[in-house]
C-alpha cells in the first residue's frame, strides 16, 4: 500500500528541510505545470513560505537581495522557459558572489527516456541543454535521480556557501516527488583551509611592511562581507584607527559613522579628500577588494595593485608576494595583533563634515565645500521653492540625510547609485547595489527579496524611471505581502546616465512617459502614499512624510533634469586625465 503525500518525505521535503537549515524561510519563483505539484510539497513545508513573483527574472532578483541580507537564497521555475527567463538574475548572483540555488523541475524521468517532443523544449529530445547553459553561471549544479538526489543536493549547498556563489539542481517531477529518508545527517561545516605555516610568513611579511610605513590606509570591499569578515575587519580598523574608505560594491561593510571613514572611493569619481587619502598612503591594505570598472571611475585609481597588503578571498598578499591558504577573516585577525603595538592615527576633527586632512589641498577642498553647502542653504531660504528646480546634487543629499539607522538603501544602476553612494550613512544603515553586474531594474525585486530576509529593517529603494520599467510589476508583489517601503522613483524622461555616455539626444535613449503616480494602486499596492517633488523644498516634505508614514508603501516621484547627473560622475569629466567617455 503506498503511503500517503502527507506521511512521506520527499526530495523536495529534503530540498526544503536543508534550505531551512541554511536560514532560508521564503522560496521564490512562478507557478508553471511542470512545478505544480511539487509547489503543493512547498506550500505543505511549515518553515519555507512560497513567494510568488511576476515574473522569473524578478524571483532571482528578490532571491539574490535575500540571499544577501540572509546569508541564503532560492527560486525555484519550472523548466526551459521559466529557468531561461531566470538566468540573468543568477549571473548576477555569481558575478557578485551571493549564495543562491536555483530549483528547476521539469518533465518525468519517463519523458526524458522517450524523447518526447513535449511543450517548452526545442522539440529534438534534449532535456538537459538548459542544466548545460547554467553550467557557465553557477560555481556546482546537478541533474537529480532517485539514486544520487540527497547526496547532490547536499554537495551543491555546501559548494554553494563555500564559494558564495549560486547553484542549481534541476528535478524531474516524479525525482522531487519520489521518496527521501527523512532522517539524515546535518550539512557538514565547511571550514576553509588555513596552512599555519603560510599564516606565520604572511605575518612576518606584513609586520616588516606595517613597521616601514607611515601613512597606512585601508580600502574594503563586498567580498568581507560575502565571507563572513565584517567583525575581523571591525576589529582592525579600530585597533589601527586608520583612515579607511570602501568601494562601491563594498558600501556599508563598515561603520559609516567612525570618525575615521573617509567616503566612498571611486578613483577620479572620488572626492578630492577620499582620493588623497587612500592614492597617496605609503601602505594600503586592502580587504575583499575587486577593482571593476564601476567601482574605480574607469580605472583611474593610481594606487598600484602589485603594492600594499592585498588580502583575498583564500590568498593574502604582500607587496605581490602570495601567501596560499591564508583566509580573508584569518588574515585580518594576524593583522590586527600586529597593529596593536603601532600608536593610534590622529583623530580626525570633530563635526559633521570632518575629514581626515593631510594636505593644504584638502583644506581648500573642504573650505570650497563648505561655501556651497552655506550657498545651497542661503538661496533655499532667501528664493521662493517654485525658482530652485530640484537638481541631481540635492536630490542625493536630501536623500543621504533622511536614511536612518534601521533601513536598507537599495540603489539602481545608474545616478541613483552614483548619486547615494558618497553620501555617509548613520551607523546600523545597510546597503544594496549591483555595480559589477550593473543589470538594470535589479533593485525592484532585490527589494522584495531584502524586506522579507529582515522585516525589522525598513527598505529605502532608489530607482531611475527607465530602469522601473523593466521590473516594476514586482511593486504589486511588494504590496500583495503588505510591505510598507520607502520608493524614490527619479523621473528624469529616459536613460540619463547611458546620454551622458552617448547619444545625448539619441532615439534610443528615450522611454515611454508613464504616468507614475498611478502605478502602484493599479499594481494592487493597497492604500498607497504617492508624493511629488520637483523643487528642493517639496522634497525636503516628502522624505521627511515618507520616513514618518510607516504603515503602507510610500512613492516619491523625484523630477531631475533631463541632462542632470551626479557630482560622482561631474568628477569624473574633470578628474579624468584623458577626458574618456564612461565606456570604452
Amino acid at each position: 500500500m503506498t503511503s500517503s503525500p502527507e506521511t512521506t518525505s520527499t526530495i523536495m521535503d529534503h530540498l526544503l528541510n536543508r534550505l531551512h537549515s541554511l536560514g532560508v524561510r521564503h522560496l521564490f519563483g512562478m507557478a508553471g505545470d511542470y512545478n505544480l505539484a511539487v509547489l503543493d510539497r512547498v506550500l505543505a513545508h511549515p518553515g519555507v513560505d512560497w513567494i510568488g513573483a511576476a515574473s522569473e527574472l524578478g524571483a532571482a532578483y528578490a532571491a539574490d537581495g535575500y540571499g544577501r541580507t540572509r546569508g541564503f537564497g532560492a527560486l525555484l521555475t519550472t523548466f526551459g522557459v521559466g529557468e531561461l527567463s531566470a538566468i540573468n538574475g543568477v549571473a548576477g548572483s555569481y558575478a557578485e558572489r551571493v549564495p543562491v540555488l536555483h530549483i528547476a523541475v521539469g518533465p518525468t524521468q519517463a519523458t526524458e527516456r522517450a524523447g518526447l517532443l513535449v511543450h517548452h523544449t526545442m522539440a529534438d529530445g534534449d532535456f538537459d541543454r538548459f542544466a548545460r547553459a547554467h553550467r557557465h553561471v553557477v560555481c556546482a549544479d546537478a541533474v537529480l535521480r532517485p539514486d544520487n538526489a540527497v547526496a547532490e543536493i547536499d554537495r551543491v549547498l555546501t559548494t554553494c556557501l563555500r564559494e558564495s556563489r549560486p547553484g542549481y539542481v534541476r528535478l524531474p517531477r516524479d525525482v522531487a516527488l519520489g521518496p527521501a529518508s527523512p532522517h539524515v545527517q546535518p550539512l557538514p561545516p565547511d571550514e576553509p583551509t588555513v596552512a599555519q605555516d603560510s599564516v606565520e610568513a604572511f605575518r612576518a611579511a606584513a609586520r616588516a611592511r606595517l613597521a616601514a610605513a607611515d601613512k597606512v590606509a585601508v580600502l574594503a570591499d563586498f567580498l568581507v562581507d560575502r565571507f563572513k569578515a565584517r567583525t575581523e575587519l571591525a576589529s582592525l580598523l579600530a585597533a589601527g584607527s586608520f583612515p579607511h574608505a570602501t568601494l562601491a560594491t563594498g558600501k556599508t561593510v563598515v561603520d559609516e559613522s567612525s570618525p575615521h571613514f573617509l567616503g566612498v572611493y571611486g578613483g577620479a569619481m572620488s572626492e578630492p579628500p577620499v582620493r588623497a587619502a587612500i592614492d597617496g598612503a605609503d601602505l594600503l591594505i586592502r580587504a575583499g577588494v575587486l577593482l571593476t570598472d564601476l567601482t574605480t571611475g574607469k580605472f583611474t585609481h593610481r594606487f598600484d595593485p602589485e603594492e600594499g597588503i592585498d588580502l583575498g578571498i583564500t590568498v593574502a598578499k604582500v607587496d605581490g608576494t602570495a601567501f596560499p591558504d591564508v583566509p580573508l577573516a584569518t588574515a585580518l585577525v594576524a593583522l590586527t595583533e600586529l597593529v596593536g603595538d603601532r600608536p593610534p592615527a590622529p583623530e580626525a576633527p570633530a563635526g559633521p563634515a570632518c575629514r581626515p586632512l593631510d594636505s593644504l589641498a584638502h583644506l581648500v577642498s573642504d573650505a570650497s565645500a563648505k561655501v556651497k553647502e552655506s550657498a545651497t542653504a542661503l538661496t533655499r531660504e532667501l528664493c521662493p521653492p517654485r525658482f530652485l528646480p530640484l537638481t541631481q546634487s540635492y536630490l542625493w543629499e536630501a536623500v543621504g540625510s533622511a536614511v536612518q539607522p534601521g533601513h536598507t538603501v537599495i540603489a539602481d544602476d545608474g545616478t541613483c547609485l552614483l548619486g547615494i553612494i558618497p553620501r555617509h550613512f548613520p551607523s546600523g544603515a545597510r546597503f544594496i547595489g549591483q555595480p559589477l553586474w550593473a543589470s538594470i531594474g535589479y533593485s525592484l525585486p532585490a527589494l522584495l527579496g531584502a524586506q522579507l530576509a529582515d522585516p525589522s529593517r525598513r527598505g529605502l529603494l532608489l530607482i531611475g524611471d527607465g530602469a522601473a520599467q523593466l521590473t516594476v510589476q514586482e511593486l504589486g508583489t511588494i504590496g500583495r505581502h503588505r510591505l510598507n517601503p520607502i520608493v524614490v522613483l527619479v523621473d528624469n524622461d529616459g536613460y540619463t546616465i547611458e546620454r551622458i555616455t552617448h547619444g545625448l539626444r539619441a532615439e534610443y535613449n528615450e522611454i515611454a512617459n508613464w504616468r507614475w503616480s498611478q502605478i502602484p494602486a493599479a499594481l494592487g499596492v493597497p492604500n498607497p502614499l504617492v508624493l511629488s517633488a520637483r523643487t528642493p523644498a517639496a522634497l525636503d516634505r516628502a522624505l521627511s512624510e515618507a520616513v514618518a508614514t510607516t504603515d503602507r508603501l510610500v512613492l516619491i516621484e523625484a523630477f531631475t533634469g533631463k541632462y542632470d547627473v551626479p557630482p560622482a560622475l561631474k568628477n569624473l569629466a574633470i578628474n579624468r586625465p584623458d577626458r574618456a567617455r564612461w565606456v570604452a
